[in-house]
């Protein structure tokens, strides 16, 4: 039977992480409102948010015949200075959190859930990585957040895209950061007793997805 992922999120980084491994996802946005959501670890409250994302889509298709399928819900938040970081609520928190971080390190916390709807099985995890911040100035603290790039995205930076160059360095999965970790997907698919090859799909030349592997 062919094997689908629906990822329950509206990030085009995460989506764009999977179809760069061969992975071609449906994307159903959870509608969750993450600002309900709190717990005092960061760990914690990024794996509840992840696992409530991949629920609610879950019940929006247990009423439709699908072929074998997973559901990925994923969240992250920096955890910085004893804070839990998500999303900055506008731009004056935006450059209140750079000129704090700059020159400093948080540890990104990203939580993967992933379920199986024909087996009933759920694997999740968190996967964590450490972000050194450039000591930027306040000229490029402002001109960044101006883009907007920092509204939307958990605390207020990205690696792989404007905010590449204000981190110095990581240590642990770059994904971690984007907001999806292969490798820990890969052992969460392997926990449903699945391989993360079910998923790939046929690169013709030119890196097009051409059909599912058989």
């Amino acid at each position: 039977m062919p094997l689908r992922i629906v990822l329950a999120s509206a990030s085009p980084a995460r989506r764009k992480s999977l179809q760069n491994a061969g992975i071609e996802p449906d994307v159903l946005v959870s509608g969750v409102n993450e600002s309900l959501v709190v717990a005092e670890q960061a760990e914690d409250l990024c794996l509840e948010l992840a696992r409530l994302k991949a629920q609610a889509v879950l019940g929006r298709l247990r009423t439709t015949d699908y072929e074998r399928t997973l559901v990925l819900g994923c969240d992250s938040v920096l955890a910085f200075d004893g804070e839990i970081l998500g999303k900055p609520d506008d731009s004056a928190e935006a450059v209140r959190r750079w000129e704090r971080m700059r020159g400093r390190s948080g540890v990104l916390h990203s939580g993967h859930c992933l379920i199986d709807i024909d087996a009933g099985r759920r694997a999740e995890a968190v996967a964590s990585t450490v972000v050194h911040f450039a000591d930027i100035s306040d000229h490029e603290i402002a001109t960044y957040v101006a883009t907007g790039e920092p509204l939307a995205v958990a605390g207020a930076f990205t690696i792989d895209g404007l905010g590449g160059p204000f981190v110095e360095r990581i240590e642990g999965d770059p994904g971690t950061v984007v907001g999806l970790s292969l490798p820990l997907l890969r052992h969460l698919i392997a926990e449903l007793d699945l391989q993360i090859t079910d998923l790939w799909t046929k690169i013709a030349p030119g890196n097009q997805m051409v059909e599912p592997l058989s």
